[in-house]
C-alpha cells in the first residue's frame, strides 16, 4: 500500500483535523456572508437569509465542495446572505438548523439526504422558513415550505455502463457503492439496462462499502471485484475512492475506473476513464429565484446533459468508444434513452 494516495489520504485527514471549523454551532463557525450586491431585488435579497448544512469537510474536492460552490454563487450573483456549517454529523442535525432558524435564516439547504428527516421535521414546526432538500425522487406529502432537488443519479450511470460494456475485456465489470441505499441500488439497476441494451453478455458484479469515506475498506472491496475478475469499476463513493485507485493502480492486470461529482483523472491518469460530474449551482439559483417570487415549494430535478453529466473525451480507451459513448449520452440529455429510477435490484 505504499502509493502516494496513502499519503494523499493522510493529507486529507490533516486538512480536516486541522481545519477546526466549528460545524455544529452557529455562533462559533466559520461562515460566509455578503451584503446585498447583484440583487434579485434589493428588498428580497435582504429579505433572503441562506443557511447550508454540510456532512463533510468543504475542502474535500468532492460532494461538499460542490455544495460551498454553489452556495457561493447564489451569494455572489442574488447578492443574498449566506452561511454554512460543515463536518455536521446526523444527530446534530436538527440542533445546526435549529439555531440558524433562531438567528434569523429563513431558508435552510441542507446538503445531503440523510439530513431529510431532520429538516422535514422542522419543516414542519417552522411553516415561515423554507427548507430546502435533496432527494432522489419526488417526495410524497410535501410540505408548503419545502423544495426538492432531485439528484438524478441513474442517466449517468447507463451512460457509465454503457461505456464500461464496451470496453471490458474479461466480460466482467464492477459497481462499487458507499452504502447499500435506494439511490445507490438505481444506479445499479441503470447499468444493468445499459450492458442489456450494449453488450448483454457482460457481467456486473456489485458490492457496497458500507461507508462512503474509508478509503481502506474501499480499497479491500475494490480488490474483491478485481479478484472475481471486474477489469472496469464504476465508483460511487465519495473519499473512498483513494482506495480504489489504489487498489486498481496496484492490481497485476489493468483495471479501469469511473468516478463521481468531480474530476479525478489526475489522480489515477492510467486507470480513469470519466467522472460523472455534478454541479448544484443552477438549482440553488432556480430554487432561490423561486423562494424570492413567493413560490415557497417546489420539485427541481437535476438535468442530465446540463446540471450533471459524463466528462468527455473519454481517456484510457479507443476513439470508437469514445465516438459511440458520446452519442449514447446525448441520446439519454435528449431524452431518447430513458433511465427510471428502479430500486429492486434483480433476484
Amino acid at each position: 500500500m505504499k502509493t502516494s494516495y496513502i499519503i494523499v489520504g493522510i493529507v486529507v485527514v490533516l486538512v480536516i483535523i486541522g481545519i477546526a471549523l466549528v460545524t455544529t454551532r452557529p455562533s462559533q463557525q466559520a461562515t460566509t456572508t455578503t451584503q446585498a450586491t447583484t440583487t434579485i431585488t434589493t428588498t428580497v435579497a435582504k429579505e433572503i437569509r441562506l443557511a447550508a448544512i454540510f456532512p463533510g469537510t468543504i475542502q474535500d474536492a468532492d460532494y461538499n465542495t460542490l455544495g460551498y460552490t454553489a452556495l457561493k454563487a447564489v451569494e455572489s450573483e442574488l447578492g443574498i446572505k449566506t452561511a454554512y456549517s460543515e463536518r455536521v454529523a446526523v444527530p446534530d442535525a436538527e440542533r445546526v438548523i435549529q439555531e440558524y432558524i433562531s438567528l434569523g435564516y429563513n431558508v435552510i439547504w441542507t446538503h445531503g439526504a440523510q439530513f431529510n428527516a431532520a429538516a422535514l421535521k422542522l419543516a414542519e414546526q417552522n411553516p415561515n422558513v423554507v427548507f430546502i432538500i435533496e432527494t432522489d425522487s419526488p417526495l410524497q406529502n410535501q410540505s408548503n415550505n419545502v423544495w426538492v432537488i432531485d439528484r438524478n443519479f441513474p442517466p449517468g450511470f447507463y451512460v457509465l455502463g454503457a461505456i464500461a460494456a464496451m470496453v471490458t475485456k474479461t466480460g466482467v465489470i464492477g459497481y462499487l457503492g458507499g452504502v447499500d441505499l435506494p439511490f445507490s441500488k438505481a444506479e445499479v439497476n441503470a447499468v444493468l439496462m445499459a450492458i442489456k441494451d450494449v453488450n448483454p453478455n457482460v457481467q456486473l458484479k456489485y458490492l457496497w462499502v458500507g461507508d462512503f469515506n474509508d478509503p481502506v475498506k474501499a480499497r479491500s472491496m475494490a480488490e474483491t471485484l478485481i479478484a472475481s475478475g471486474a477489469d472496469v469499476i464504476l465508483c460511487s463513493v465519495n473519499l473512498g475512492v483513494y482506495g480504489v485507485f489504489e487498489a486498481v493502480q496496484s492490481a497485476s492486470t489493468k483495471v479501469l475506473v469511473t468516478v463521481k461529482y468531480t474530476d479525478k483523472s489526475n489522480m489515477a491518469p492510467n486507470n480513469v476513464i470519466t467522472s460523472y460530474i455534478y454541479d448544484f449551482s443552477s438549482a440553488l439559483k432556480y430554487v432561490i429565484k423561486e423562494i424570492a417570487k413567493g413560490n415557497t415549494k417546489g420539485y427541481y430535478k437535476l438535468q442530465y446533459g446540463k446540471d450533471v453529466y459524463v466528462l468527455f473525451p473519454l481517456k484510457n480507451v479507443p476513439q470508437e468508444v469514445n465516438d459511440k459513448a458520446r452519442e449514447i449520452s446525448d441520446k439519454v440529455a435528449r431524452g431518447e434513452i430513458r433511465v427510471p429510477f428502479n430500486t429492486t435490484l434483480p433476484s
